[in-house]
């Protein structure tokens, strides 16, 4: 159980001071990292209506195909000093990645722990959402993935300190993954040319940003853009498919899907729940007036850095949402890349870096879909008992579903999106136009939209 008490003390020190782990960011590991050691700790029985498939660790390339062979004509970026990070990445690190097949230089990642020494999930435990765990609190934050009825929730407190889970939902292979440093919640298919890959954590950033590895062909990904970056994969300029996976309460999930499931929190060999889900490691980090240390680009002046924002890549449209400009508006109907969408705003979700002194910090959420709904288009507003659409007048809750009138029982089709911190998507789409209250904005008493 060595590595259960090493990832509480590492989470310990994370929470005592952010910048201690600023200065050892800046270094390396001198001794060589061994391999993840299978971690054989007692779990409590699945509940009898999870479907997770427990995946077995194995760092060793082991493509159940042959992978395909890189593209010749691929334009590869290669950095001075390259060969010799590569040469100490394998010498010291113990990395078997193919370091010639890279698109950026290998200069720009920063080292903050060793491989998988943030433990990803692999063989999650779910409890329904019938017999919830009593440590859950209505409006904490959930990542919300569901697959042909197949629902789970993924509460941040856990994904704080594992930030990744392998898991198999709708009977997909799915990555659930989430980076604090940037608040970045993404959920990707595994499965990439019939291989079904299990994800880990380098223990390495680029721009403040998770990067991944698969244990398949150890090649390294960027998580904020879901691309392999480093490796086989960035060979053959692979992109892993983005799933819908909203950020929401947690009482709105239950609501949503009474026969949905819930993570639970992982047991010691004890039996006693890892204290630490109940401390935030970067207590604090998503204030406005924060500033992100483990970040040592230029921040897009344009926002705060660490102003969430939602943000949305449709066609060439690429935009982004400031969260007190949704808060203000509470609905918004746009159009992004020719596409009619609307936005729904919850201003009761708690925020996941919750001060210790006080928990009840709220951040907000959002939920996004396409308004067209049996060939028209809908304009959404805010009433007095919810949202509802100005041409039926059917109410609606914040997933998408018409819960009352003419429309009961349709649903939104939802738009991928995130909630990021400005300064961390701001990096990776520098022309991403901000939309906000200062724009020109037609739209429905209570839901500007802005002009698009």
């Amino acid at each position: 159980m060595a590595l259960r008490r090493i990832s509480r003390a590492r989470g310990i020190a994370l929470t005592v001071g952010l910048v201690a782990m600023a200065a050892v960011a800046c270094t390396s590991s001198s001794e060589p990292t061994a391999e993840p050691a299978a971690v054989d700790t007692p779990q409590p029985v699945p509940s009898p209506t999870a479907t997770a498939t427990p995946l077995v660790f194995d760092a060793t390339p082991t493509p159940t195909s042959e992978p395909p062979q890189p593209t010749p004509t691929l334009d590869l970026t290669f950095q001075p000093n390259d060969e010799r990070r590569a040469l100490r990445f394998r010498e010291i690190e113990g990395w078997q990645t193919d370091f010639d097949q890279k698109l950026v230089g290998l200069d720009e990642f920063t080292s903050i722990l060793n491989r998988d020494g943030i433990l990803p999930i692999d063989a999650p435990i779910f409890a329904p959402v019938s017999d919830a765990p009593s440590y859950m609190k209505p409006r904490e934050p959930v990542i919300a993935v569901e697959i042909d009825g197949d629902a789970r929730a993924y509460p941040l407190a856990m994904m704080m300190w594992h930030e990744i889970v392998n898991d198999v939902v709708g009977e997909i292979p799915v990555t659930v993954t989430f980076c604090p440093l940037c608040n970045t919640a993404l959920t990707f298919d595994r499965v990439v040319d019939d291989v079904e890959l299990t994800f880990g954590t380098t223990g390495k950033v680029r721009n403040s940003d998770l990067v991944m590895w698969d244990r398949q062909t150890e090649s390294w990904w960027q998580q904020i853009t879901g691309e392999a970056i480093v490796g086989h994969y960035a060979g053959l300029g692979t992109e892993l498919e983005v799933i819908s996976s909203p950020i929401i309460a947690w009482e709105t999930f239950a609501d949503q899907y009474p026969d949905g499931l819930v993570m639970e929190r992982i047991f010691d060999e004890f039996g006693f729940p890892i204290e630490t889900y109940d401390l935030a490691p970067y207590a604090g980090y998503d204030s406005v007036d924060a500033s992100p240390f483990a970040f040592d680009g230029e921040v897009d002046g344009r926002l705060p850095a660490n102003l969430r924002v939602l943000t949305v890549e449709i066609g060439d449209d690429v935009v982004a949402y400031p969260f007190p400009f949704l808060e203000e508006a509470i609905v918004l109907n746009d159009n992004v890349g020719g596409m009619d969408v609307a936005v729904f705003f919850d201003n009761g979700t708690l925020s996941a870096f919750f001060d210790v002194l006080d928990n009840q910090l709220t951040s907000g959420s959002t939920t996004m879909f396409r308004r067209d709904v049996a060939r028209r288009i809908l304009t959404f507003e805010v009433a007095e008992d919810g949202i509802r659409d100005v041409e039926t007048g059917s109410l609606w809750n914040v997933l998408g579903v018409a819960i009352d009138g003419e429309l009961e029982g349709e649903k939104l089709e939802p738009v991928i999106h995130q909630n990021h911190f400005w300064f961390a998507w701001a990096v990776f789409q520098p022309d991403t136009e901000i939309r906000n209250a200062t724009d020109e904005v037609t739209g429905p008493i209570g839901g500007p939209a802005a002009a698009s």
